[in-house]
């Protein structure tokens, strides 16, 4: 079809006639749209990517198949009649990841991301704070296919009945609207929901049973291969002189964690550039008082991030999690792997009768898995 002149007074008749609306057009459209009710929220699909997160491997690998598999290949869950997950909750020392993994395995999945901390949803007003939380949920289902990050989980879902001198009980009702929306999710399997804390040992049991918060996932500290590859990743977009040995920094930063090492980086990189622009200015005022010296071409005296620069970063660099903390959350990790599963479980050998376990047996063990009286524990 020939180009439009919009310059013209008329068109001809055959090319309007022509012109159709098309369902490329509606998808272009609805790219560009937000529904109302989200203008007031900022909804967005993240630019983080997995290259920005150095380590975690095996953390990443499980989010995907988590959030990104029943998204890419929901015939296979089909096929095994399994539901996915609703949710996960990230613990472990601050500074680990846990923000930028949410947002990364969003971009995977091209899903809207909202990012709430808990603190933001409690008003001092009777009655607010549920309706808050509410609303976060009602505008995560208007944005699906969303991941929905709660991050200071811990300031919303603490354990109930505990807290004293608490008016009302306005956190007690506010975790109450929590559960009750992620039950809710069920007939919503596009809304996936991430918490994030550190302070794993006073969330509400209730939020980690099946169906809501289910998958619990340790993020460490990192190892020193892991130390490598953050370090890595936060200055793949800086010039670094060969001489720079990351592996030997990372070998000195026993128990630094992400956040810590990227401290690390941007002070080396704010070093070389006060040097750079120190440099320039200098050069400026020879030029000023030597007009013949603009003709000489002179290098940039600063072209990269020197080994100096990160020396003089590492008088500066501490770590933001003591020994004591690391202990602690291992302790937490192992008691949690103790207390979930069976270790060494084993179907017996050869054929017992059937090939599954009996529905109404009297004649089992006590510590049969697959008791009656257990499913309403389970899933209560």
């Amino acid at each position: 079809m020939d180009l439009i002149d919009l310059e013209d007074e008329t068109i001809d008749a055959e090319v309007m006639n022509s012109l159709a609306v098309t369902m490329d057009d509606f998808r272009w459209a609805l790219s560009q749209s937000n529904p109302s009710a989200l203008r007031e929220t900022v909804v967005e699909v993240p630019q983080v990517t997995w290259e920005d997160i150095g380590g975690l491997e095996d953390v990443k690998r499980e989010l995907q198949e988590l959030v990104q598999y029943p998204v890419e290949h929901p015939d296979k869950f089909l096929k095994f009649g399994m539901t996915p997950s609703k949710g996960v909750l990230f613990y472990g020392p601050p500074g680990c990841g846990k923000t930028l993994l949410a947002k990364a395995i969003a971009n995977e999945c091209q899903a809207n991301f909202i990012s709430i901390k808990g603190p933001e949803l409690l008003t001092m007003w009777f009655g607010e704070s549920e309706a808050n939380v509410r609303e976060i949920f009602d505008k995560a289902r208007q944005a699906a296919p969303c991941v929905l990050f709660f991050d200071e989980l811990d300031s919303i879902a603490k354990a109930r009945g505990g807290n004293i001198g608490d008016g009302g009980g306005a956190a007690d009702r506010v975790i109450n609207q929590i559960l009750t929306e992620m039950d809710g999710m069920s007939t919503k399997k596009n809304v996936f929901i991430i918490g994030a804390t550190n302070r794993p040992d006073i969330i509400d049991p209730a939020i980690l049973r099946p169906g809501r918060l289910d998958q619990l996932i340790y993020i460490p500290l990192p190892d020193e291969k892991s130390r490598v590859a953050i370090l890595k990743a936060n200055l793949r977009k800086s010039p670094v002189a060969k001489d720079v040995d990351l592996e030997f920094l990372a070998k000195m930063t026993n128990g630094f964690s992400g956040a810590d090492l990227t401290e690390i980086c941007q002070r080396a990189c704010k070093l070389a550039i006060r040097e750079s622009i120190e440099s320039e200015i200098r050069r400026d005022r020879e030029r000023q008082t030597n007009p013949s010296a603009m003709e000489v071409e002179e290098d940039d005296p600063v072209p990269e991030i020197r080994r100096d620069h990160f020396e003089e970063a590492m008088r500066f660099a501490r770590r933001s999690v003591s020994d004591n903390d690391i202990r602690k959350y291992e302790m937490f990790a192992q008691t949690l792997q103790q207390s979930r599963g069976f270790g060494s479980f084993r179907f017996p050998s050869g054929n017992q009768g059937g090939a599954g376990p009996s529905q109404g047996s009297g004649g089992g063990t006590g510590g049969s898995v697959y008791t009656e009286d257990n499913d309403d524990d389970l899933y209560g």
